[in-house]
């Protein structure tokens, strides 16, 4: 029994990996706390508001610091609490992203205690055996044994682009890509002691750079940045005109701290959590996104081009049935030239399929191959659509090698020396087996290495059954104005039927060499007008996403083997499978499903546009809120200074303190803000693909923005010109424009949600808005806070006022947010 046939004990590789350690590059040390602190105050935006808070300790210091600095106070406070929110948020960023390098993790088969396993690549050990087919990423350091045609790639090491020929005894580097082949591998250097710790590399990790959507956002922000600078400045001079330079230090804080407020300084944190609780919700549902860009690209998807085999179907390819006049040597052959490893626990389904056939026919797999050894073979590619093996029975050294090949019956019986009616009937039974939706394999042999003038053995059926949920799956994309296109490698008929069953629609189906054979022009008409492609080569595949996104389509691509990376690297989302896909489909893929299943890429795109619409949503709450604060601020100065209305120190009254603004911006903007990233909308999916270059706010957006903005700084100004003429003092007239402005924002998430489709409650915002409007009454109680606020405490009557205006504003917000996305539908 070979000793890989064994591997090591559990116990071994125990001790070996305490002994070595893990086979992974450690992660390099992270950022010391207080680095990460001081990064919150990084931001242009927290740095006005810091030159703010100087400004006004300055101004203190200059009056002999007498009493207590009550807005540097409050600015402090606030500049920590949004330093404290910043940390969170990275904080929750990072899990996430851990959490999906983890589920993205490489594996590999080896043997354990006597049976092939597949395992974390980071459990690996010196000693163990691995298991290595076409597409596979060498995981460590060893020695390669039982090689067949092995071609490694090692230019991540070497920058030389040629593959390598690497043959019995040979020695493999981590980090090398094996393009061609299959083989073992015993480990000798794991971890840091292999060539890519050496290097100090690592690989597979998941990329957290900026995405289009949040380039996007940085841009808007900085142009309302720009702007709302532009109206601070004006303030800050209209403040200096009216009330003379020695009140130029206090309009000055003023208008910074107004700038602050009005621009969207937690967009980008509130995104990167919307973000990251998407991916989350995706890897729970079995799709890993390894590129975050992804998520965006999901919500624009407009075609999905998928594999058939594990992903439409179960990829349990059951042997059905067996066409033969040598049912004997069929099975010698289904047995001999297959690359699946005699326990049937790994290789190609196809080849594991008849293993498990030929055992339930009575033939003992480990001594047939043990009958029979290999002195070459032909492993399967696309370019030639068979396999071959040529073995010597026995240890006769002069004895005749005989040749066993697997193929698709079109070519193989073109390589077998059949008569021609003979060939018709074999192909005319192959096609008649394929339109009943079975994958036909041929079989044939012949004496000596050959592959031409074979004596053919007969077909064997395979039956694949589809996924159940696969047709509801793909209704639900046809429905969310998506294309499925299936693309195979299998039998035109098998093909078809398989599309019928699963509801793909249409009768035409396009061959590879029907797609190669086209013009332009041709082409286009085809890719137009056809939903099934089969025996297509994985190379025609990126023929197929470019000739589609010349055409103006959004393609998510879907693939798994070694072949296939190019495809998925040119797509909008390559989607490559974590079962049965090969390393390097997985690391250039943007999704790896861990399920292989094609209704998961629904459940992705479905989950990449609910994220889009909730990111929308807090963009109409942010930009409406933050113009009625300005509006309010604006319009409140104005009235002060057309009645002449003073402090005691004859400087105008404001409407607002820049406490009560940056209040207004941390705890009523940011609760709402990140409960409203857990809002889900189940009626994405019967909306078109969004236009991924589409604004970020449409134009009823726009409009809600500016008049649910406009209304509620007019009610709020309202409230400052008639209470005073009531006989409610300057104090406590802007305390109560203070409350109302924070609670008609908190109610404000509620029509910010609405679009043409209806969320489901979300319990987070209830607590969020329930929570802000808490806290605002206890700020308002509680004399410490009220004091920082500039005096928040009210009577009891004017909470009613409060109360009444706050939701009259939330009602005629509601009102208007309905009646444009009526209009938005019609």
């Amino acid at each position: 029994r070979p000793i890989h046939m064994h591997g090591l004990t559990t116990a071994e590789a125990a001790s070996r990996l305490a002994a070595s350690g893990p086979n992974a590059i450690p992660d390099p040390p992270g950022t010391p706390a207080w680095r990460r602190l001081l990064a919150q105050f990084a931001s242009p935006l927290v740095a006005i508001l810091v030159v703010a808070l100087l400004v006004d300790l300055g101004l203190w210091f200059r009056d002999g610091a007498a009493g207590w600095p009550v807005e540097a106070t409050a600015i402090a406070l606030i500049l920590l609490l949004n330093a404290a929110l910043g940390l969170y948020q990275e904080h929750r960023s990072e899990a996430a992203l851990a959490r999906l390098r983890a589920l993205a993790s490489a594996h590999a088969w080896t043997w354990r205690d006597g049976t092939l396993v597949r395992i974390p690549a980071d459990q690996l050990v010196p000693g163990d055996v691995v298991r290595l087919e076409a597409g596979d990423r060498i995981p460590a350091d060893g020695t390669l044994s039982d090689t067949h045609n092995v071609l490694l790639d090692e230019s991540l090491l070497t920058g030389e682009s040629v593959p390598v020929d690497r043959g019995e005894g040979g020695e493999a580097f981590s980090g090398t890509l094996l393009v061609r082949g299959r083989t073992l591998l015993t480990l000798t250097r794991t971890g840091l002691a292999s060539a890519m710790g050496r290097l100090a590399a690592m690989l597979g990790d998941v990329i957290a750079a900026p995405t289009p959507l949040e380039r996007r956002v940085a841009v808007l922000g900085g142009q309302i940045a720009r702007s709302v600078l532009v109206l601070a400045a004006a303030l800050a001079l209209v403040g200096v005109a009216s009330q003379g330079w020695a009140h130029a230090p206090e309009a000055l804080v003023f208008a910074i701290a107004l700038a602050v407020a009005a621009v969207p300084e937690g967009l980008p944190a509130v995104l990167t959590v919307a973000l990251a609780l998407g991916v989350e919700r995706m890897a729970r549902q079995r799709a890993v996104v390894r590129r975050l860009a992804a998520v965006e690209a999901l919500g624009s998807v407009t075609v999905i081009a998928t594999d058939k085999t594990g992903t439409l179907t179960e990829s349990r390819m059951e042997v059905r049935g067996l066409d033969s006049d040598d049912t004997s040597r069929a099975i010698t052959a289904a047995v001999l030239a297959n690359d699946a490893d005699p326990t049937g626990r790994a290789g190609d389904p196809l080849d594991v399929g008849l293993l498990r056939w030929a055992t339930a026919q009575g033939a003992d797999i480990a001594a047939v191959r043990a009958a029979h050894r290999s002195v070459s073979d032909r492993p399967f590619d696309s370019a030639w659509k068979f396999a071959r093996v040529t073995v010597l029975s026995g240890d006769d050294p002069d004895a005749t090698p005989v040749s066993y090949l697997k193929g698709a019956p079109e070519v193989l019986l073109d390589h077998c020396a059949l008569t021609p009616d003979a060939r018709d009937r074999w192909h005319a039974l192959a096609a008649a087996h394929a339109r009943e939706g079975f994958r036909v394999l041929a079989l044939a042999w012949g004496d000596g290495q050959v592959e031409d003038e074979l004596r053919f053995l007969g077909l064997v059926r395979f039956w694949d059954p589809p996924r159940p949920e696969v047709a509801d799956a793909i209704r639900t994309a046809r429905e969310a104005g998506i294309r499925v296109l299936m693309i195979t490698g299998d039998h035109p008929a098998t093909a078809l039927a398989l599309a019928h069953l699963v509801g793909i629609p249409g009768d035409e189906v396009v061959t590879g060499g029907t797609l190669e054979a086209a013009d332009e022009a041709t082409r286009r008409g085809l890719l137009t007008r056809a939903n099934v492609f089969a025996r297509v080569r994985p190379e025609q595949k990126l023929q197929i996403v470019e000739a589609l996104q010349q055409a103006g389509e959004v393609v998510a691509m879907t693939g798994d083997g070694v072949n296939d990376a190019p495809a998925l690297k040119r797509s909008d989302v390559g989607v490559a499978m974590g079962q049965r896909g090969s390393d390097v489909s997985r690391e250039v893929a943007d999704l790896v499903l861990l399920d292989d299943n094609f209704a998961t890429i629904v459940g992705a795109v479905a989950e990449g546009r609910g994220i889009y619409a909730n990111i929308q949503t807090f963009l109409r709450f942010l930009f409406s809120t933050n113009l009625s604060e300005v509006l309010v601020v604006a319009g409140g100065l104005l009235l002060a200074a057309l009645a002449g209305l003073r402090e005691a120190d004859g400087s105008l009254v404001l409407p607002l303190t820049a406490a009560q603004i940056l209040w207004l911006n941390l705890v009523t903007d940011g609760l709402p803000a990140l409960a409203l990233a857990f809002d889900r909308t189940p009626g994405v999916m019967q909306e078109p693909p969004r236009d991924p270059h589409a604004p970020l706010l449409d134009r009823a957006s726009l409009r809600f923005v500016l008049v649910a903005g406009c209304l509620k700084a007019v009610l709020a100004l309202a409230l400052l010109g008639l209470l005073p003429r009531a006989g409610v003092d300057v104090a406590t007239t802007r305390a109560a424009t203070f409350h109302m402005m924070a609670i008609g924002q908190l109610l404000l998430t509620y029509p910010s949600r609405h679009t043409r489709l209806q969320p489901r409650p979300n319990r987070y915002l209830h607590v969020a808005v329930l929570s802000g409007i808490a806290i605002q009454v206890g700020a308002a109680m509680l004399p410490v806070t009220a004091r920082l606020l500039g005096g928040a405490a009210l009577p009891a009557r004017l909470w009613y006022v409060v109360a009444a205006t706050a939701i009259a504003a939330w009602a005629l917000a509601e009102a208007t947010s309905r009646i444009f996305w009526r209009r938005a539908r019609t």
